[in-house]
């Protein structure tokens, strides 16, 4: 049996998926990590650290009887009410146990706001569900024990496996549209940065809330070019201009309070840079 230097015992709600895969292989040498996938899939059926779990049908309650976790990480995808009902039950679970939630939110929590990027103890107003339901889920979290919850809100998150670096391949080899928005500023991560600051708040203890983009703005239509510049070499690419408003609109979140060590920082650069290894 692996001796693991740490006492937690950590749940990844959501690690098949592309952000709570890349935790689950950062934080498992060092901790007894367990997670969950939806879809049955021969690679997690056969590792006795996954379990099956389906936001629409299943009580999250079981797989945290069956973990007992310190820690719990939601990545969790799915239809909303169903998170929201899972949300409510390991609220509970934390007020009874010795466990603390890392809850992945988003910079959506902040789209209804266009004229500036966001801080953390900015008031969250959104303009779509997805939006709305983050803050539902991170209202509902703020009136636990401050020490039990780590909130942590993302800007776009990218890497060489990412859906979106995935889908603008797709779209270069069919030879279609990539959507670009002009008026939009906003901040990027990868997979891997995330990861490795997530280790961190776990190591730390840390608790209340993080922004944890890249520490400078880019526009969305020119940071896509440059995207696309890295992965091909094809002159004739197609684009097409979204203009949700005539003026810039930000959707960018930036720590003030909570800041990170500075080897956890990155730059728009080292994301681009990150694309290609």
């Amino acid at each position: 049996m692996k001796e693991y230097s740490s006492k937690h015992r950590i749940l990844i709600l959501g690690a098949s998926g592309f952000i709570g895969n890349a935790i689950y292989k950062e934080l498992l040498g060092y901790f007894r990590t367990f997670g969950t996938y939806r879809i049955p899939k021969k690679i997690f059926e056969d590792n006795h650290q996954f379990f099956q779990y389906n936001v629409e049908e299943d009580d999250v309650y079981e797989v945290l009887k069956a973990t007992k976790p310190t820690i719990i990480i939601s990545c969790l995808r799915g239809e909303f009410r169903a998170q929201t009902i899972a949300h409510q039950h390991i609220a509970e679970y934390l007020v009874e146990h010795n466990c603390k939630l890392i809850f992945l939110s988003s910079a959506n929590v902040f789209d209804a706001y266009s004229k500036y990027p966001s801080y953390e103890l900015d008031k969250t107003l959104s303009g779509s569900i997805y939006g709305h339901f983050k803050i539902k889920i991170e209202n509902m979290l703020l009136r636990l024990p401050k020490k039990k919850v780590a909130i942590v809100r993302l800007p776009m998150v990218l890497g060489s496996q990412s859906p979106r670096l995935k889908e603008l391949k797709q779209h270069l080899q069919n030879k279609t549209a990539i959507e670009i928005f002009p008026n939009i500023i906003m901040n990027v991560t990868t997979d891997s940065k995330l990861t490795q600051q997530i280790h961190y708040i776990i190591n730390q203890d840390k608790y209340g809330i993080f922004h944890l983009g890249s520490t400078d703005l880019v526009h969305h239509d020119d940071y896509f070019k440059d995207i696309v510049e890295q992965i091909t070499s094809k002159n004739e690419v197609l684009y097409k201009h979204v203009y949700t408003t005539n003026e810039d609109r930000y959707l960018a979140v930036l720590p003030k309070f909570n800041k990170l060590p500075k080897h956890l920082e990155i730059t728009s650069t080292e994301v681009l840079e990150d694309l290609t290894k």
